[in-house]
């Protein structure tokens, strides 16, 4: 018998066979990479949304003498959502609207791509606290803000 020197047709087939098993494997692994990115990308966006809300709010909420008006809730004008608000004594009102995904303060457009906002108010020691509850894809923040005499 020679001695066969070289590569047979099924190493070459094994060779292949290997190859895209290990290829999709990367791939299985790269698109799952991917995917958490834009996930994170997504709550960054919201985080960022939420922040920016929240320095408004604050500063609104440590204004000496300011004092909580009304808290209340319609429908939008188009009938095909809601408008939740908050009116403060020195005018300034917050309102999401649903149709918009937008939260406003006064007619600025403050934060967006919010699903959901809820404004709520109690009495505690004869101080108002005031409870908002952001919610977007995957996201949900519920913050309490007392009212500075």
């Amino acid at each position: 018998m020679k001695a066969e020197k070289g590569i047979t047709l099924i190493s070459v087939t094994i060779y292949i066979i290997v190859m895209l098993i290990i290829v999709s494997v990367i791939s299985v692994i790269t698109s799952y990479f991917y995917k958490n990115v834009d996930i994170n990308s997504a709550n960054e966006n919201l985080n960022k949304q939420y922040t920016k809300f929240n320095s408004y709010f604050v500063q609104e909420v440590n204004k000496k003498g300011n004092k909580l008006l009304e808290i209340g809730e319609t429908e939008n004008s188009s009938g095909n959502g809601i408008q939740r608000y908050i009116i403060f004594l020195n005018g300034n009102q917050y309102t999401y609207i649903s149709e918009n995904k937008g939260i406003y303060m006064n007619k600025i457009k403050i934060a967006e791509n919010i699903t959901d906002c809820t404004f709520t108010s109690r009495e505690n020691n004869g101080k108002t606290t005031i409870t908002v509850t952001i919610e977007g894809e995957g996201f949900k923040k519920e913050t309490s803000y007392t009212l500075v005499d």
